[in-house]
């Protein structure tokens, strides 16, 4: 049998674990809200300068392809910051879930701005994609999403 000083002990530490998980996921999500900008903003430049001046010369599929190293260069450069800036913990989910916010952005407003400016529908859109440019882009995106952890795993 507990005493009431043992069971006072007791729920203040499930209120404190509480408290920090709370506290930990808050930060994965700003976090992952500040990666998603960030990139989001590179991307959105560097997509102006591809459609304007890179496509007409060279095609889409090759445009798309030479803005890639660029992108991925923003995306591991981003999630370092973000991860050093905010003292995001060097645990699986805290940096996998700041990956996953900054996912789920990122798609809303890429879905958002392409499928209203293009006036396409989901599937029109994911049939239009070139299949090789299109697969390099699936494939960044599962490196975005991951990259927080990728940054973790370096560092232990």
């Amino acid at each position: 049998m507990q005493s009431s000083t043992d069971q006072n002990l007791n729920s203040y530490n499930n209120e404190e674990k509480s408290f920090h998980r709370l506290t930990t996921l808050w930060l994965s999500v700003k976090a992952g809200l500040i990666y998603f900008v960030t990139v989001f903003g590179i991307g959105f430049l560097l997509g102006f300068i591809r459609v304007v001046w890179i496509e007409p010369q060279f095609g889409v599929r090759l445009a798309e392809l030479l803005e890639m190293p660029l992108m991925l260069m923003a995306v591991v450069i981003a999630a370092y910051w973000v991860v050093k800036q905010l003292a995001v913990p060097p645990v699986l989910w805290s940096r996998l879930s700041m990956g996953l916010v900054a996912l789920a952005c990122l798609l809303g407003a890429e879905w958002g701005l392409v499928l209203g400016l293009r006036g396409l529908s989901m599937g029109e859109y994911i049939a239009t994609r070139d299949p090789i440019a299109g697969t390099v882009y699936y494939i960044m995106l599962c490196l975005f999403a991951v990259m927080p952890w990728l940054i973790v795993r370096k560092e232990q």
